[in-house]
């Protein structure tokens, strides 16, 4: 029979629900029977031993707030009895734990398109970026007319992402928006990039050229609409264009070591840390073992657990930059008058998860256990570095999946407890925590993660959600985003408009 609650460390108060409890239900946990008190719904944290008002609260063996009243065992623990120790600012040492994961060289590969310049693509797909949301409406018609005339034969689709910015943006807000753009100019899922630009923005053409620091971009075509008289007429031409070079890429067989995975989580529930994290993570170290790079971000929802990071750091000089990359996002925050340390999201609460260290504890874990943080990227920067990189992106979902793609993230894992249907650029495999996602929303959900309640083994799962991996990056398998048709961007904005 599988357990109703789960344990997740010895020093741990609490227990997480893997069902719902009634009141007066017995449950046996690792120090005995206990009786609950009161209803406790699944994902949420019932108390295993007492736990006196000041003292804190213990989860993933970690402190993960401060109880404000006596808690007795066979309690529901939530917003009621708990809070958040966060505070703006935090003092660090750098305190390297383990030793660097194994390396594995079974010869596993999956079949990508090399590209000229190395990197290596999942998808042999066409895409369409605009420097300034004016033009948004002729790029999309744009990308309807030219995915109907060429999808297949050797083209995997031709996409625009929409976006409002790129005019009236001043100083980091700019930057900001080539830095995204850019990124995705250079992902190496597009065989081919058609720029449209409109002529009189801040974003103008010539100025974003400069931004992709390179001479040569051979896959890269160029339109201004203010010096172009029939600019579907040309788009098309140089689309077509576009279209002949793709099609001259093949996939091929490449080592494991060329794919780069993106790490994300949303709409998280209390099993989010539980199943779907942690499973995400051993599909994350199993990548870097063999030579692969890992992507995380979202980096809000690292602080309370940022020194569990900073602590995998392969170097004094890495934990510096995790540093400055924690300590900058907190400064954004105190800046804008908004506090760092509250966890806002009600669908969180509502799953059971209280503070932002409880999110936070559960969210690194897509980062492994194993896997060394070898580099920090700023916002839009490419990953050079095998290994496991932090993304500066904020929590929002579509902001730090684009942030991941623009890094050059050819597929992105996105684990979730309460649902979403939104995918990013890149495939985008949606990993369920629970069942009762998993079997609602099928039309949303790639992998049901909630198995590992019902008992199945997280090792088992894991080599199955990296097999999964492995058949969507050679093309046998679409993400649920790309059959619905569900691509999207969106770009990091902090400052004023004109």
């Amino acid at each position: 029979m599988a357990p109703k609650v789960l344990h997740l460390s010895p020093v741990d108060d609490v227990v997480v629900a893997l069902e719902p409890l009634d009141a007066g239900q017995v449950v046996e946990t690792a120090f005995g029977p206990v009786d609950a008190r009161e209803p406790v719904a699944m994902g949420h944290k019932l108390a295993v031993k007492p736990v006196k008002c000041g003292d804190a609260v213990h989860k993933y063996g970690f402190p993960i707030g401060v109880a404000t009243q006596d808690i007795q065992p066979g309690e529901w623990v939530h917003t009621h009895n708990l809070r958040t120790a966060l505070s703006e600012r935090g003092s660090y040492v750098y305190r390297p734990t383990g030793s660097p994961a194994p390396v594995l060289d079974d010869g596993l590969t999956f079949m990508g398109y090399v590209r000229p310049d190395g990197q290596v693509g999942v998808r042999n797909e066409i895409w369409i970026l605009n420097t300034v949301g004016c033009v948004n409406k002729v790029a999309e018609r744009l990308a309807a007319m030219a995915d109907a005339k060429w999808r297949g034969d050797g083209i995997d689709g031709v996409y625009h992402f929409a976006h409002p910015y790129g005019c009236s943006q001043l100083g980091d807000d700019l930057v900001y928006t080539q830095s995204l753009l850019a990124g995705l100019v250079r992902h190496p899922n597009a065989a081919g990039v058609l720029v449209i630009g409109l002529g009189c923005e801040n974003n103008r053409i010539e100025v974003f050229r400069d931004r992709l620091h390179s001479e040569t971009l051979p896959n890269v075509a160029f339109l201004e609409l203010q010096q172009t008289t029939d600019e579907f007429a040309e788009g098309m031409r140089r689309l077509e264009e576009l279209v002949e070079r793709a099609r001259e890429c093949v996939r091929q067989p490449v080592p494991l070591s060329r794919l780069k995975l993106g790490l994300k989580c949303g709409g998280s529930d209390g099993l989010s840390g539980v199943t779907a994290n942690p499973l995400v993570g051993q599909v994350a170290d199993r990548v870097v073992a063999r030579g692969g790079t890992a992507l995380l971000t979202e980096v809000p929802e690292m602080f309370g657990a940022e020194t569990v990071l900073m602590n995998r750091a392969d170097s004094p000089e890495t934990f510096a930059k995790i540093v400055d990359l924690i300590q900058s996002w907190k400064d954004y925050y105190t800046r804008h008058g908004q506090p760092v340390y509250e966890n806002p999201s009600p669908g969180n609460k509502a799953g059971g998860i209280t503070t932002l260290e409880e999110k936070s504890l559960g969210a690194v874990q897509k980062g492994g256990r194993l896997s060394r943080v070898v580099d920090v990227l700023g916002y839009g920067e490419p990953a050079v570095k095998p290994g496991l990189n932090l993304v500066s992106a904020p929590g929002n979902d579509m902001v730090s999946v684009s942030a991941l793609a623009a890094s050059g993230a050819q597929v992105i894992l996105f684990t979730t407890g309460r649902g979403t249907p939104f995918g990013g650029p890149v495939p985008t495999l949606k990993v369920a925590s629970n069942r009762q996602l998993a079997s609602s929303k099928p039309s949303w959900i790639d992998f049901d993660a909630g198995r590992i309640v019902l008992g199945e083994s997280m090792d088992d799962l894991a080599d199955e959600l990296l097999r999964k991996v492995i058949r969507v990056a050679s093309g046998e398998e679409l993400a649920r985003n790309e059959v619905n048709g569900y691509r999207e961007i969106a770009i990091f904005k902090d400052g004023v408009t004109l």
